[in-house]
Parts: structure tokens; C-alpha cells; sequence
């Protein structure tokens, strides 16, 4: 099983990035796909959440119209497009899927992950 992401980055306050999850080796199509970052000194905490079968889409407060999650499913592809970055933004984030979801979850509530890809803002 892979979940492999790409995209992030280093940008200005203000910019955009748009990273990419691409997931193999297993069959996500039913799954909550997420975005989980961990800020230096922090526990990681999910961003943003998507369900492939119908697209629902959850987002933390902290991000919420700044951010959004969609997805290709025929490239088996999770997306989230980041505008309006802040510093506070800095973070690895990690691709993420559990079985179910309604909410953004915390650290502990994940089947699987990827290895990440680190955003900086300055």
C-alpha cells in the first residue's frame, strides 16, 4: 500500500501551492481520504477530508475557505489546493485514509499514510 505525495514547497505569505496524493496497492475507492499536517512542535492534526464515493468534503475551522480538497479518481488522486497561505500553514502534511469519517480527525484515527511532503511559509 502507497500513498505518495508531491507539491509542497517553500512560498511567500499569501501564495499558493497545490499538492498531489497518488495511492496504490490498495482499493481506496470507498475510503475518507485526508490531509493531516504536523507543525514543528506539534501534533499532527487532519486539515481537510474527502469521501471518494460521493466527494464529501470536511475541513478544520483553521483552514476553511482557504483551503480545498478534491479528487481524480480516475489518476487515483487526492488533491488540496492551499491559497491564502499563512506562516502558520508551515507544516509536513501527510496523505492519510481511514474507512469512514464525518469530521477532521487527530493523529491516532488513521489506517494509513504517506510520508509527506513539507509546505513553508515565510
Amino acid at each position: 500500500v502507497q500513498l505518495v505525495e508531491s507539491g509542497g514547497g517553500s512560498v511567500q505569505s499569501g501564495g499558493s501551492l497545490k499538492l498531489s496524493c497518488v495511492a496504490s496497492g490498495f482499493d481506496f475507492s470507498a475510503w475518507w481520504m485526508y490531509w493531516v499536517r504536523q507543525a514543528p512542535g506539534k501534533e499532527r492534526e487532519g486539515v481537510a477530508g474527502i469521501y471518494r464515493v460521493t466527494g464529501d468534503t470536511v475541513y478544520a475551522d483553521s483552514v476553511k475557505g482557504r483551503f480545498t480538497i478534491s479528487q481524480d479518481n480516475a489518476k487515483k488522486t487526492v488533491y488540496l489546493q492551499m491559497n491564502s497561505l499563512k506562516p502558520d500553514d508551515t507544516a509536513m502534511y501527510y496523505c492519510a485514509a481511514r474507512s469512514a469519517g464525518n469530521r477532521c480527525y487527530p493523529e491516532g484515527y488513521y489506517y494509513f499514510w504517506g510520508q509527506g511532503t513539507q509546505v513553508t511559509v515565510s
